[in-house]
C-alpha cells in the first residue's frame, strides 16, 4: 500500500504544465537559432546555401520571445493572484524573492558570456564579440538596470531578464495598491480592470515607440494578456465572467493591431488564447515524447542564459579551425545548437537550481530576522 501511495506521489509531484513546457520548449529553440543567424559570422556562409531560411532566423524568428512574456504574466497570476483579487500583503518580499530566482543565475551566465567573449577574441574579429567589461558594466547587469542605465549587454536576451524583474516588480506593486484601493471588499473586477486598462495604453502607445524597450510599459501589453488568461481559465468563473474576460483579452489587443499591425502582438494574443485553452492542462512526465518536452521546458531558462556565450565559442572555433565553406559552417551552427542545449541542462542541474536554492534560504533568513531598534 505504501509503494502505491508513493507511485502516486510520484507521478503527482512530475506532473507539469505540459502545453506550457511545449512553448517554452519551442520558444527557446527559435532564441538560440535567431540569435545564431543574427550574429555570426557561421551564420554569414551559411546564407549563401540557405538565404530565406537564415534571413527569416535572423529577423522574424526573434518575436519567439513573446511566448515568454505571455506565459510570465500568466504564471505570475497562478502566483500572486490566483483568483484575481486585489491585494499583496508584503510585494517587497514578493520582489526580493525575484530577484533572488532571476539574477543569480543571470549573474554567473553574464560572467561566462564576458569571458567567452575574451577566448573567442583571440580566433576572430566580429561584431557579437563585447569589449572587455568593466566594473560598472557587471554591477548595472547584476542589478538588472543595464538596459535603463545605457551601458552594452554583455549577452544577447539580457535585456530580457530586467525586463520580467520589471514586470514582475510592477504587477506586485499594482496588486499591493490595489488592496489598499479595495480596503475590506473583494473588489474582484478591481484587478482585471488595472490590468486591460495597462494592456491598452501599453499597446496603444508605449509599444509603439522603441525608446520605452528597456521599460516594463513598452511590453506590459503581452505580459498583462497572460495575467488574464490565467483569470479567464479558472474554471470556477460562471459564463458570463468568462466571457468578460475573453473580450478583455481580444478588443485592446485587435483594436491595437488593427491600428498598427505588429506581428509580436498577434503571436502573443494568440499564445494567450492557447493559454486561455490549454495553460492549466497538466501532463505527467511519462511516455518518451513528455519526458523529453518537459525536460526542455524545465530547461528552457538556462537554455536562454547561457546559449550566447556557448554559440560564440563554437562561432569562433568553427571560423578558425574548420573550412569557411556553407556545408561545414552549418553543421557549426547544428553544434552550437546542440551544445546550448547540453550546456542549458548542465547549468541548470549544477548552477541554477543550487544556486537558486542558495539565494532564497539566504533571503528567506534575511527578512525573517527581527529589526532592533
Amino acid at each position: 500500500m505504501k509503494a502505491v501511495a508513493s507511485g502516486v506521489a510520484e507521478v503527482a509531484v512530475r506532473a507539469q504544465f505540459g502545453w506550457i513546457n511545449v512553448l517554452k520548449a519551442g520558444a527557446a529553440q527559435l532564441i538560440v537559432l535567431h540569435h545564431l543567424a543574427f550574429y555570426g559570422p557561421m551564420s554569414d556562409h551559411v546564407r549563401r546555401m540557405l538565404p530565406a531560411l537564415l534571413d527569416w532566423l535572423g529577423g522574424s524568428a526573434r518575436i519567439a520571445v513573446q511566448v515568454f512574456l505571455v506565459i510570465s504574466g500568466f504564471l505570475v497570476a497562478k502566483s500572486l493572484s490566483p483568483a484575481g483579487l486585489p491585494g499583496l500583503a508584503s510585494p517587497l518580499r514578493a520582489i526580493g524573492r525575484r530577484y533572488a530566482k532571476l539574477a543569480p543565475p543571470f549573474m554567473a551566465a553574464t560572467l561566462l558570456a564576458a569571458a567567452a567573449s575574451i577566448l573567442a577574441a583571440n580566433w576572430m574579429t566580429h561584431d557579437s564579440i563585447s569589449a572587455p567589461a568593466t566594473l560598472d558594466q557587471l554591477g548595472a547587469h547584476a542589478l538588472l538596470l543595464h538596459g535603463v542605465l545605457g551601458y552594452e549587454s554583455l549577452s544577447a536576451g539580457a535585456w530580457y531578464v530586467a525586463i520580467d524583474f520589471q514586470l514582475y516588480a510592477l504587477t506586485a506593486l499594482l496588486l499591493w495598491l490595489g488592496g489598499h484601493v479595495a480596503g475590506k471588499r473583494s473588489a474582484p473586477w478591481l484587478m482585471p480592470l488595472v490590468v486591460t486598462l495597462g494592456i491598452t495604453v501599453s499597446l496603444l502607445h508605449f509599444n509603439l515607440d522603441a525608446s520605452w524597450d528597456n521599460w516594463a510599459p513598452y511590453f506590459f501589453g503581452s505580459y498583462g494578456l497572460g495575467m488574464l488568461a490565467w483569470w479567464a481559465s479558472d474554471v470556477r468563473r460562471k459564463a458570463g465572467a468568462m466571457t468578460v474576460l475573453l473580450i478583455m483579452i481580444t478588443v485592446p489587443a485587435v483594436l491595437a493591431l488593427a491600428i498598427n499591425f505588429r506581428s509580436r502582438i498577434a503571436l502573443a494574443l494568440l499564445v494567450a488564447c492557447v493559454l486561455f485553452l490549454f495553460g492549466r492542462s497538466r501532463t505527467p512526465a511519462q511516455g518518451q515524447t513528455w519526458s523529453v518536452v518537459n525536460r526542455l521546458g524545465q530547461i528552457s531558462y538556462s537554455v536562454f542564459l547561457i546559449h550566447f556565450p556557448v554559440c560564440l565559442l563554437v562561432n569562433a572555433a568553427f571560423i578558425h579551425l574548420v573550412p569557411l565553406e556553407p556545408e561545414w559552417q552549418a553543421l557549426g551552427m547544428l553544434t552550437a545548437w546542440g551544445a546550448s542545449l547540453v550546456c542549458g541542462a548542465a547549468f541548470h542541474r549544477w548552477v541554477e537550481v543550487p544556486l537558486g536554492r542558495a539565494v532564497q534560504l539566504a533571503v528567506e533568513h534575511f527578512m525573517m530576522r527581527p529589526v532592533f531598534v
